[in-house]
């Protein structure tokens, strides 16, 4: 059975690796998404609610473009989140930019009245944020495998996310982890509401990390899950 899924992203940023075969003109984060989305649509049984590549929304007031996007958020069961480099513009704050606005809603219960006038309250959707390379081809501004505990682990930069995305990374109640000697935390299992996944693994098998994200949606009790920015 197929699910509705939205996908949060900077639309524009060109610091990724290019996909296309052609160094001109450069690759977004766009390039990316038309990837996901024609597996979404002529693959996967899913449904797709992003905007498409040719909507402009330039001339659009902010309010029609939130209007716009909650009737695509609210029916949706997952969100997707890119992260790419360039994602978070720093001399804004978080409440300025659309994805953090975006996860909150689809994280959020929200009611909304059906063609026959009844009331129906959506769930808070599944989240999986896929990591994409920057222009050299490399994850490392954001994971890296580094030694902790003197064995192999996964670091993550969560100070680069926005507040929201960190704040439901690593927020399992009852965490199965150990502290090492150097001061860091190794996390086991699926210690966050957030799962991530590196571009390059989940185009090898889409479905598997979509139906985790949704195990881990089945399980949302054992999690803290943040639904409102700072």
């Amino acid at each position: 059975m197929g699910h509705k899924i939205f996908v949060s992203y900077k639309y524009a940023d060109s610091d990724v690796k290019q996909i296309t075969g052609s160094w001109y003109p450069k690759d977004t984060v766009r390039t990316y998404v038309d990837k996901l989305e024609e597996y979404i649509s002529d693959v996967s049984e899913h449904i797709y609610k992003g905007e498409t590549d040719g909507e402009d929304l330039s001339a659009l007031s902010d309010d029609t473009i939130w209007g716009k996007l909650k009737d695509r958020i609210y029916d949706s069961t997952l969100t997707i989140v890119m992260i790419s480099k360039g994602m978070r513009s720093t001399y804004l704050p978080d409440r300025e930019q659309w994805i953090p606005w975006e996860i909150s809603y689809s994280l959020k219960e929200v009611s909304r009245k059906n063609i026959r006038g009844t009331a129906v309250t959506s769930s808070s959707n599944a989240l999986l944020a896929i990591i994409l390379p920057d222009a050299n081809g490399s994850y490392e501004y954001f994971t890296y495998m580094k030694t902790c505990c003197a064995n192999p682990c996964r670091y993550f930069n969560t100070s680069f996310l926005f507040d929201i995305m960190r704040n439901n990374m690593f927020n399992i109640k009852q965490p199965d982890k150990k502290d090492c000697n150097d001061g860091s935390t190794v996390y086991y299992g699926d210690s966050s509401y957030m799962s991530t996944v590196k571009w390059e693994d989940f185009i090898k098998s889409p479905e598997s990390y979509i139906n985790k994200a949704y195990d881990i949606q089945s399980k949302i009790e054992k999690y803290n899950v943040y639904k409102e920015l700072d």
